[in-house]
């Protein structure tokens, strides 16, 4: 008997015990996602009006550089949107995001249009929009995962509520990879044009936002045929594209 009531003590202990250590672990949970959630929010809405000094893609193209016997190199120079060339901010909606005046961060055609690609055995493509690509550029490491595409989502929807569409697109066009070491559209338009990225012209900037699917493998000064065909089909279409 005396074995029968030690036996039922310690369930009786162990009892109190167990929705002890899952409260700790719940308080805890919900410590983790709140400081989440309150440091990215503060930290979109500090970027809001603040310049993303740097993004970790730079620093990893830095890095490949050294690992390559050659120097570092991250050339960049902030623009504010005021100062970019109309025809540039034409030329990224008409290449890159047709409809990204009307859509909350997601255009669910194009993604419909790459998935159908994709699958019936085309060349592989995406759909991300600008307000995507600004996400993943300024708050996320460049390797694909469904990890990353989680928090793009998220950093996305995010911008979206907090920016406005002219602060996504400045912040676009300032901080994408536009050749080797080159970041923005300022330092791409003065290596390759020796000018200001506020005074290309239409051919210049449907050039810069053609070949921005691999800016170290194409150059918009001595562009291919695709990039040139590509760069054709951007001046056609930047007279349809409204700007914020």
């Amino acid at each position: 008997m005396a074995a029968k009531r030690k036996r039922k003590k310690k369930a009786r202990q162990l009892s109190r015990f167990i929705p002890k250590v899952g409260n700790v672990y719940l308080r805890w949970t919900l410590r983790v996602v709140v400081a989440f959630f309150t440091v990215t929010i503060v930290w979109v809405l500090l970027l809001s009006f603040i310049n993303p000094p740097i993004t970790w893609l730079m620093i990893q193209r830095g890095f490949e550089r050294k690992s390559e016997g050659k120097e570092w190199k991250i050339t960049k120079q902030w623009v504010r949107y005021e100062d970019l060339s109309d025809n540039l901010k034409r030329a990224a909606i008409a290449g890159e995001d047709a409809r990204f005046l009307t859509h909350w961060g997601f255009d669910r055609e194009a993604i419909a249009d790459a998935y159908q690609r994709n699958k019936d055995g085309g060349r592989l493509r995406g759909g991300s929009t600008i307000s995507q690509q600004t996400a993943k550029n300024v708050f996320l490491w460049p390797k694909r995962s469904w990890l990353r595409k989680g928090f793009e989502t998220y950093f996305t929807l995010l911008i979206e509520l907090f920016w406005s569409k002219k602060r996504i697109l400045e912040v676009y066009l300032n901080v994408i990879e536009t050749g080797d070491g080159l970041y923005g559209a300022e330092a791409a338009a003065q290596y390759y044009y020796g000018k200001s990225a506020g005074s290309l012209t239409k051919r210049q900037a449907a050039l810069l936002i053609a070949v921005l699917p691999n800016p170290r493998r194409w150059s918009p000064a001595k562009p291919t045929g695709f990039i040139n065909r590509k760069a054709n089909t951007i001046v056609r279409y930047m007279g349809y594209s409204e700007i914020p």
